[in-house]
């Protein structure tokens, strides 16, 4: 069983991140064979939990950003109308990758949760089942992903995920926070950002905001729907989240990729722009504007 060690990273002077950062354009995706990398968390995969520093100005804010699912989780499965796959594990990392080009332009350092196909924890054999990751690995996958946000030092935590239905007509933009941390308020001041600028961009039916307890998704065991909260998102439960994340964070799920319209905007490079250059607006807008 891969094991979490807290690793507490050399700090980056401003003209260390100023001399590392990658040249190019704000709204290219992540390169990470021509950044140089800070590991904050071990025990994890290759390409995970990765530090970025600015590339152009600098903001003294870092965002983490998340991936949902990667490797043998692949999230919900879409189909476009030309029978096109789209999976939520592709659609996700290729819009956080954009998001996080976008945010180091903007002069902000980024984390990103994960950088390649697989899972944040370096999983072991007793992880998977016939191919297909299992609870437990699932549980602890999300955990590291919030210890490597609190070992970032985080000021914003945003989670990508996509959404989908039995009825393939719905569709639309939902985001998700937790109500119940000491900064619930900037928690949900947050999703409101990310939402609206989320469906001002993809002019996608409004879902809303919702608690993370509102979620109708079923949980994987028992403990998790006695819990009742998003993993990264949630409050400390000995036993089950031992280390929660200690900032301001939301999950978005800014399509139904079983909806064909939807899924083929998730699957497609312009898409994923749009999607990224949305929630570069909400993150902005939470850091800049008055709380």
């Amino acid at each position: 069983m891969a094991t979490l060690a807290l690793v507490i990273p050399r700090a980056l002077s401003y003209a260390d991140q100023i001399a590392v950062g990658r040249a190019g354009s704000a709204g290219d995706p992540v390169n990470a064979a021509s950044s140089v990398i800070q590991p904050v968390v071990s025990g994890l995969e290759d390409g995970a939990c990765i530090a970025f520093a600015p590339t152009r100005g600098h903001t003294d804010q870092t965002v983490f950003i998340d991936a949902g699912h990667g490797g043998l989780d692949p999230g919900v499965v879409g189909t476009t109308a030309s029978g096109r796959t789209v999976l939520e594990k592709d659609a996700a990392l290729a819009v956080a990758s954009r998001l996080a080009g976008l945010l180091r332009g903007d002069g902000y350092s980024v984390v990103m949760a994960r950088t390649r196909d697989t899972t944040v924890l370096k999983l072991s054999t007793a992880d998977s089942n016939y191919g297909a990751i299992t609870s437990s690995a699932v549980r602890r996958d999300l955990a590291a992903r919030a210890a490597c946000a609190n070992a970032s030092g985080a000021d914003a935590l945003i989670s990508i995920h996509f959404d989908a239905f039995a009825d393939p007509s719905v569709g639309g933009t939902e985001t998700f926070y937790n109500a119940v941390r000491p900064f619930a308020a900037a928690n949900r001041r947050l999703a409101t950002n990310l939402q609206s600028a989320l469906v001002a961009r993809l002019g996608a039916p409004d879902r809303g905001i919702w608690t993370d307890d509102q979620i109708a998704a079923p949980t994987l065991t028992g403990s998790g729907q006695t819990y009742n909260h998003l993993i990264e998102l949630g409050p400390l439960s000995p036993g089950w989240v031992d280390n929660p994340s200690q900032m301001p964070g939301a999950l978005v799920e800014p399509l139904f990729v079983s909806n064909r319209a939807e899924a083929r905007i998730a699957g497609e490079p312009g898409g994923q722009q749009t999607i990224a250059e949305a929630l570069e607006a909400g993150v902005m807008k939470f850091f800049t504007e008055p709380a």
